[in-house]
């Protein structure tokens, strides 16, 4: 009887496992399947421009620093405060150069006195030597004080010019019309030679530098009209290629090219990044899998992209990115050439979830 009970309690047991199992099956395939828009890698490998990513930049810029050494008495400006050429912005401690300038203006004093006097005995001593009264050496030697007397009262002025200029950089000013964009340095902190203090950005013009690899350079020319798309903003700008770079030697490998951009209403900033669409076709091999960025599954640090099974269930793959091609993003692994991949879904999907292709 004990072996007819446990084979009976066993074959419970499994037929009760199969029924849980048969219920779970019954729930997934119940699961509604996400209606999804595909795409194939074949139809999205073309891009009639070549695309550069760059940082957009005013085209009149300064960072003011100074060439004397001395403690920050007065920040006139702040961050963002629109200024004027020539407006003062900060001052330095200048009471050294201040007793410098004293003494060259005593010196120049001191030297005009002399020369007024030299230049009267040489005038006296003409006279003389004009009525024969004074002899030749007499003269040349009046003559030789006279000269030195102008010399050292030029050299005097000289000094003081020398001076006045060291002024400019204790009393830093505005060089052009702006706006402040940053400080580095607080009232009563010690400023250094050559330490930036203040920066100052033009307003109204804009630049973007963008960096090319070497196999697109030679393509790019002066003068190019382009499209500047700034993510940011949402926006797209003109402008038109205003220098090439001929050598990469301190760029890491990359060309830099700049481009002016058009004058615009938008709210562009120094500072925002920028993507430049040069009208010449890039040099890509066949081989080359462009996928749109809009159809990246970002996971922590991991990138990847949803395509479909043969049972038409989503499949998460994570892929290894190259360059950006505008809008586009360069597959270099994960994805195999005409696979298709999910551009967009009406609901959440997940490894295994069913889906409908939409027509």
């Amino acid at each position: 009887m004990k072996p007819l009970y446990t084979t009976l309690l066993i074959s419970t047991f499994f037929l009760l496992g199969s029924c849980g199992d048969s219920q779970k099956e019954t729930a997934i395939d119940q699961t509604p399947a996400v209606p999804v828009t595909v795409s194939s890698v074949g139809a999205e490998n073309n891009t009639p421009f070549l695309t550069a990513s760059g940082k957009i930049e005013a085209a009149n810029s300064s960072t003011l620093s100074t060439r004397m050494m001395g403690f920050v008495n007065k920040i006139h400006v702040n961050v963002g405060q629109k200024v004027s050429r020539g407006q003062l912005l900060v001052s330095i401690n200048n009471s050294d150069l201040s007793a410098k300038q004293a003494q060259t203006n005593a010196g120049i004093t001191e030297a005009q006195a002399a020369f007024n006097n030299a230049e009267k005995d040489y005038q006296r001593f003409q006279n003389l030597f004009a009525e024969n009264s004074a002899s030749q050496k007499e003269l040349d030697d009046q003559r030789a004080r006279y000269e030195m007397a102008k010399a050292r009262l030029e050299g005097a002025k000289q000094m003081r010019n020398e001076v006045q200029s060291q002024f400019a950089y204790v009393d830093l000013r505005a060089p052009f019309d702006g706006v402040i964009t940053n400080k580095y340095i607080d009232e009563g902190d010690m400023a250094n030679p050559g330490m930036p203090l203040i920066s100052v950005e033009g307003q109204g013009g804009f630049e973007v530098t963008a960096s090319v690899p070497e196999s697109e350079i030679s393509k790019i020319n002066s003068g190019t009209e382009v499209k500047v798309l700034v993510k940011s903003l949402g926006t797209e700008l003109s402008g038109n290629v205003t220098e090439v770079s001929s050598s990469a030697r301190n760029t890491g490998g990359q060309y830099l090219v700049k481009v002016a951009l058009d004058k615009t209403d938008s709210n562009i900033l120094s500072g925002m990044y920028a993507t430049v669409q040069f009208p010449v076709e890039k040099s890509t091999d066949s081989s080359m899998i462009l996928i749109p960025i809009e159809a990246l599954v970002t996971r922590g640090e991991l990138t990847g992209i949803y395509t479909v099974s043969q049972s038409n269930t989503a499949i998460l793959r994570w892929l290894r990115l190259g360059r950006t091609y505008g809008d586009k993003v360069e597959v270099l692994s994960g994805l195999a050439p005409d696979e298709q991949f999910i551009v967009s879904a009406e609901g959440k999907l997940y490894n295994g979830a069913k889906l409908t292709i939409k027509g």
